[in-house]
């Protein structure tokens, strides 16, 4: 585990561990803890060399339907030359352990700790391990949606480390929101954040909104409000939310709470169904 970002270490609990857990699926929300991503539910992905993938979430008729996020694995020497067979497919690379090379456009980026990408729909882009550790990320995609007037987004690379977090107002700075686009820029559908609640701060109210979410729990440990449920949630969770889940947190323990959060953003509502999503 890193000291900032929480990567599954795969393995599996020994025989004598409980088999109740906090594991659950709802109408509302699915909550998967970190231990459930163990080597006896990872898959293997086309095109992905050396590599093993935990897919957290998937679209679902009547679920969440606008995205997917995927953790993936990749041992030394691996990696993917086309990792994205949708070119309607835009997607964020973040890497949670370990250095990896990202080629875009010709050119390649060193990401390690934090690395951030967004990868535009239809971009030329390669992954490769040429480290001798394994390398841990965080895979969201989502089907870019076109809108009147409004151009492609151009596909770019940061950090968390070199972006600010910004504070919610009225907050002193105790929940603040690291946005690695700006919430107007209309050509993103799709905002992939970090969030961080200093101990003992909370979201004060329990959010209902029509975006879809996916949270992977970075660092620290919460109280989260999913639906009608208080629920505990550390470093390695994952909560998928569907639209208008009421939703709620406040942190605890003794260092921030941190989390990656998806949400569909900056689009009219489709009338006649998902659109072939």
């Amino acid at each position: 585990m890193s000291s900032l970002y929480y990567a599954p270490p795969g393995g599996l609990r020994d025989q004598n561990s409980r088999t109740v857990d906090r594991a659950v699926f709802t109408e509302a929300y699915a909550f998967l803890p970190a231990h459930t991503l163990s080597d006896i539910t990872t898959s293997y992905l086309p095109g992905w060399e050396k590599s093993r993938a935990w897919v957290l979430a998937r679209p679902m008729s009547g679920f969440a339907e606008t995205f997917a996020q995927i953790s993936v694995e990749i041992a030394p020497g691996g990696g993917a030359k086309k990792p994205e067979p949708d070119a309607q497919a835009e997607g964020v690379i973040f890497v949670l352990k370990g250095a990896l090379e990202l080629t875009l456009k010709g050119e390649t980026h060193q990401m390690s700790d934090g690395g951030y990408a967004f990868l535009a729909p239809g971009e030329d882009w390669s992954l490769a391990n040429t480290s001798d550790a394994p390398v841990s990320l965080m895979w969201i995609r989502k089907i870019w949606e076109p809108a009147e007037g409004i151009e492609k987004p151009e596909s770019f690379v940061t950090s968390d480390q070199v972006t600010a977090a910004r504070p919610m107002e009225g907050t002193e700075g105790k929940w603040a929101t690291t946005r690695f686009v700006e919430p107007d820029d209309m050509r993103h559908d799709m905002h992939v954040n970090i969030v961080t609640i200093q101990p003992g701060a909370t979201i004060p109210f329990a959010e209902t909104h029509v975006m879809e979410h996916g949270l992977y729990v970075l660092h620290g440990r919460g109280v989260y409000l999913l639906n009608k449920d208080w629920v505990e949630v550390e470093g390695g969770d994952f909560m998928w939310l569907r639209a208008f889940c009421p939703q709620a947190c406040y942190a605890g323990g003794t260092g921030p709470f941190r989390y990656l959060l998806y949400k569909d953003v900056n689009r009219h509502m489709p009338l006649r169904g998902m659109l072939g999503r």
